[in-house]
């Protein structure tokens, strides 16, 4: 096998260029959809909850940001019909805004990452890119910023995503493997969803979600009954779940197996989580190690194929969603969750993580005046991060070269992005009102 140089690494992301040019990455080919968005969208739900469907389409019309987070497979395709770079690294898949978030590393301290994987996958690096930057549009016109302050936030994060790869491309590579964006406590945004992530204690969780219930030998923690959103799961379908978490110990390390068997499951439920998780097969399983102060929340998240498998060689290789969305995370994340596993039960692919053990991520709030700006940075710092983890930095460096063509063109294309979104947004709406499909009247 011939090991490649740095120079030889560089000099194919060079080439790349004669590929694809840096300017190409403007580009939006809405004509060149197969299918309608509204058929994209309503496709994705097959497999689904039904019951639940409507509350997507709910949390789905409330804003064009909104849409977005949920319409991941019409980005998919929208995007499969672009020009590519063909420059593999591990994509988030779902980068966006919401998507990048505080939670407890496995040593106990607070850090910022991107925290959702469900539709992670090898592909082009500027997918990920796109994703991001129109979601800075969105979510800051969504935030009261005209489309100037958020042409300047997606050049913002463009330019910190190249800075960052470019000085991977000058550090040992097992620095690169460990290193951590810092500075982050600084950031006002990234400040905000610390607090509150410190606040997301295990107890605090607790005492949200469940309630004192009476049981043959005395009293003991129950999950509250808040349908749809939270239900209590009894019987066999508990004991599905329960028996499902076997196989999932076993795929950890000895030594957080033997963590987890300290821990005794005490109630199951189902969760309604997210915008484009909802009406998935969600559940959450409560247990309690060192007495009623020691609860442990596990979620066991069906993971179906990303929304990208389609337009992707080879995406369908691995044998479980979870271990796919696991894999993934591990890849992109300098430190991840503790008890991260996979399991499989009733003909469906499960993620298990700890639930809301100190996760917190930003709101609209706290994007306004300079926050926009401050948080476009560290996103193009952060997913430079995973990419250089799970790519290779000197071709992607080289590719994007040292001036601003690339910042200029993912620019240009957020803007028209975010327009697009928009118009599907609002046919989506209109579908809404005319009956075509129906979104929940519930006031969740």
């Amino acid at each position: 096998m011939h090991w490649a140089t740095p120079q030889e690494r560089r000099s194919l992301g060079q080439a790349r260029r004669k590929q694809v040019g840096r300017q190409q990455h403007s580009e939006l080919k809405p004509k060149a959809r197969q299918a309608s968005a509204l058929e994209l969208v309503t496709r994705s739900m097959r497999g689904r909850v039904p019951a639940l469907i409507q509350l997507k389409y709910k949390l789905m019309a409330a804003s064009p940001f909104g849409y977005f987070r949920g319409a991941v497979p019409v980005m998919a395709a929208d995007l499969s019909v672009l020009p590519s770079t063909g420059i593999a690294a591990q994509l988030c898949g779902d980068a966006h805004v919401r998507n990048l978030g505080a939670f407890a590393a496995p040593d106990g301290r607070l850090t910022f990452d991107i925290n959702d994987f469900d539709e992670t996958i090898r592909g082009p690096f500027e997918w990920d890119l796109k994703r991001m930057a129109a979601s800075l549009v969105l979510a800051g016109r969504e935030s009261g910023h005209k489309d100037a302050s958020a042409r300047q936030a997606v050049e913002k994060f463009v330019a910190s995503y190249a800075a960052q790869m470019r000085a991977f491309t000058r550090m040992p590579l097992l620095e690169v493997a460990h290193f951590q964006v810092h500075r982050i406590s600084e950031v006002a945004p990234v400040h905000d969803a610390l607090l509150k992530a410190e606040r997301a204690t295990p107890l605090h969780t607790l005492e949200k979600l469940t309630e004192f219930a009476s049981v043959k030998h005395g009293a003991t923690r129950r999950f509250i009954e808040s349908p749809p959103t939270l239900t209590r799961v009894t019987g066999r379908p508990a004991t599905a779940v329960l028996a499902a978490l076997g196989p999932y110990r076993e795929k950890l390390e000895p030594q957080r197996q033997h963590l987890l068997s300290l821990y005794r499951p005490v109630d199951v439920a189902f969760k309604v989580v997210g915008t484009g998780s909802v009406a998935t097969h969600d559940y959450v399983v409560l247990h309690f190690g060192n007495g009623s102060r020691d609860p442990l929340f596990l979620q066991v998240k069906e993971e179906p194929p990303s929304a990208y498998a389609p337009y992707l060689r080879n995406a369908n290789s691995v044998g479980n969603q979870g271990q796919r969305v696991v894999e993934g995370q591990r890849r992109m994340q300098t430190q991840s969750d503790l008890l991260l596993g996979w399991t499989r039960f009733g003909g469906r692919d499960y993620l298990v993580r700890q639930l809301s053990d100190h996760k917190a991520s930003i709101d609209n709030e706290d994007l306004h005046g300079k926050g926009i700006l401050l948080y476009a940075h560290t996103s193009g710092e952060i997913l430079a991060k995973g990419h250089a983890r799970s790519g290779d930095p000197c071709v992607l460096a080289a590719y994007i070269g040292s001036g601003t063509k690339l910042d200029k063109a993912i620019e240009k294309f957020a803007i028209a992005y975010a327009d697009q979104m928009t118009l599907d947004y609002e046919r989506f709406k209109d579908s809404i009102r005319n009956g075509r499909i129906k979104a929940s009247r519930h006031p969740f």
